[in-house]
């Protein structure tokens, strides 16, 4: 993929630097009149009835915009999450919101990152490109998730592929290993299989920038806005469909025609951000789960204000260069 897409940890160097990080970090309660509010703090049951989970790309750490912590912090006071699964923290991210929020947390030393306004329960458990801790989200009845958060390889990139160079969907393919992902999901989905296993026990999430497209969004249906493919059955999500996750999104939003959820990416809609070709605009972040106790109430991808486009876009109130994902499921 082009510079301007996010570098991140190799699929070796995210294990070693993941099992290195692997302590849980605890943030203590924060005084701030302007946090969420007492309900929404750590420690306290969750409402059996509810969890929101959010994932979000940072884009190294918010660097590129402007007061990027800042930025970073309003879009989850508004949204509310329980909990939200990081990617591109650039090793401080989730130790910097988790402090501000007073909230639990984990941070990889250069990638990953979890925060979450209930208490973890576990030492985190890391695979390739991912990592993930047990959350206690009802004190009353001991209820806990399994929350993992993924950041999957990103070159080569199969809609520049497919858009760009008309590859061959079995070249494409051949590519998608070549840039890690199926690998890397491969290996997540083998090391979740336990966990999925007694999902409905334990339910378990997988969240992040998976870096692909989804079999449930190119079809015959949206072809005319996947550059004339029809159904392309990318190997990522049909790797995780196989080994027993939902895409909550496509739950709730089964129609990828009517509700495209694109976060690939409100900052480029051209190649080169405000210039070049058009930059195929795609779902690349999801929210997985499994285990009969979560129910997807609803779940939808979203972006603050009207974003200006790279090289404009510090002064942005979107502090990132992906849309969020924010599913609400019922418990129980």
């Amino acid at each position: 993929m082009s510079a301007k897409r996010r570098v991140f940890l190799s699929a070796t160097g995210a294990a070693v630097a993941l099992a290195a990080a692997a302590a849980v970090a605890v943030a203590g309660p924060v005084a701030d009149p302007d946090g969420p509010s007492e309900s929404a703090r750590p420690g306290k049951p969750a409402a059996a009835s509810e969890l929101r989970v959010m994932t979000l790309n940072l884009w190294h750490g918010g660097a590129k915009v402007d007061d990027g912590l800042a930025k970073q912090l309003a879009v989850i006071k508004k949204h509310r999450p329980d909990v939200v699964g990081l990617q591109e923290t650039s090793g401080h991210s989730a130790r910097e919101l988790a402090e501000e929020l007073g909230w639990d947390h984990w941070q990889s030393d250069a990638d990953l990152g979890i925060i979450s306004r209930f208490p973890f329960t576990s030492e985190v458990e890391t695979s390739r490109a991912a990592a993930g801790v047990r959350i206690r989200i009802d004190e009353a009845t001991g209820q806990e998730v399994e929350l993992w958060t993924a950041h999957l390889g990103y070159d080569p990139y199969g809609p520049y592929d497919a858009c760009f160079d008309g590859m061959a969907v079995e070249d494409i393919f051949q590519r998608e290993a070549q840039s890690g992902r199926t690998p890397q999901a491969e290996a997540i989905a083998k090391d979740l299989a336990p966990k999925i296993a007694a999902a409905d026990e334990t339910p378990v999430l997988l969240v992040g920038d998976f870096n692909t497209p989804s079999h449930l969004d190119w079809t015959e249906a949206t072809k005319d806005s996947h550059c004339g493919y029809g159904q392309v059955d990318w190997p990522v999500t049909k790797i995780f469909e196989q080994a027993g996750l939902k895409d909550s999104f496509r739950e709730a939003n089964p129609d990828p025609a009517a509700v495209p959820g694109n976060t690939w990416s409100p900052v480029y809609p051209k190649h080169e951000g405000s210039t070049g070709v058009d930059e195929p605009q795609d779902r690349i972040d999801f929210i997985d789960y499994a285990g009969d106790k979560l129910t997807v109430k609803d779940s939808v991808s979203f972006v603050e204000g009207d974003p200006k486009p790279v090289p404009d876009q510090a002064g942005n109130a979107w502090p990132t260069d992906h849309a969020a994902v924010l599913t609400t499921f019922t418990v129980g």
